[in-house]
């Protein structure tokens, strides 16, 4: 299938590592022109390089997305760097999960007003395209309670309530709004290799809980995100696509 996507301009937040990476990856393989963010310069300066052979104009930039005039500056700076925008991915999270007042407050700037506050710096771009998209990431923490029902599980589904609103009210500009809500997912340096070695028996318990018998990859998340993103799915706005191989057991109304 042609996903429509060659040509396309997105921005991508947390595109250094694991979930962001891959769809950011995966867009350039696609022929979009791709800019990211994330706070650690080296690994921004690596990406780039290894996003060079795409033949796209890749642009990478350090930002903290819990610094709102900071995100704004990079959406507006990759949007003269790529000649408008016509994907936004909100992609980054605190991962907070500890329910104190400091993770509930990490979780709201991150999590939350970072997902908010780049779609309102990108939003008079996306009003110019005409693919305009807003893809979110929120976790089926966001579905059901789990070990992470405090503040990540919260801002989680109160992504996807925003996204479906965003839907609802971007419509008749022809801006589609969708969320992904990932099931656990496995990397290398990811939160869950980090549990494998540091809290063995939780890992297990989870790995024990996917009928599958295994976690998801980045790939396999973004290849639901991107797919979002494209004109391919042109009909599909206000929808939250569960990638978690059935772990989560509730239904979807």
């Amino acid at each position: 299938m042609d996903l429509g996507l060659k040509g396309l301009k997105a921005v991508v937040t947390g595109g250094t590592k694991g979930i962001g990476r891959a769809i950011a990856q995966t867009l350039a393989a696609e022929g979009v022109h791709i800019a990211f963010c994330a706070r650690h310069a080296q690994e921004v300066q690596q990406t780039v390089s290894d996003f060079s052979g795409y033949g796209v104009t890749v642009f990478g930039r350090v930002a903290d997305v819990g610094d709102g005039p900071a995100l704004s500056t990079w959406v507006n700076d990759a949007a003269a760097a790529l000649g408008g925008i016509d994907i936004v991915v909100a992609n980054v999270s605190a991962l907070a999960i500890a329910n104190d007042e400091a993770g509930w407050q990490r979780g709201f700037e991150v999590d939350m007003m970072g997902t908010v506050r780049l779609v309102n710096a990108a939003m008079p771009h996306l009003e110019r395209s005409a693919h305009a998209a807003i893809v979110t990431i929120s976790s089926v923490s966001g579905r059901e309670i789990d070990f992470a029902a405090g503040p990540y599980g919260a801002f989680k589904a109160a992504i996807v309530h925003y996204t479906q609103g965003l839907a609802y009210h971007l419509a008749g500009k022809k801006i589609r709004a969708n969320s992904v809500s990932p099931g656990n997912t496995y990397f290398a340096g990811g939160v869950w290799n980090q549990i494998e070695h540091g809290n063995p028996e939780l890992f297990k318990q989870a790995l024990a809980m996917n009928p599958t018998g295994r976690m998801g990859t980045p790939q396999e998340m973004a290849n639901a995100a991107v797919f979002l993103a494209s004109p391919a799915a042109s009909f599909i706005t206000g929808t939250n696509l569960v990638v978690d191989g059935a772990l989560t057991k509730g239904v979807q109304l």
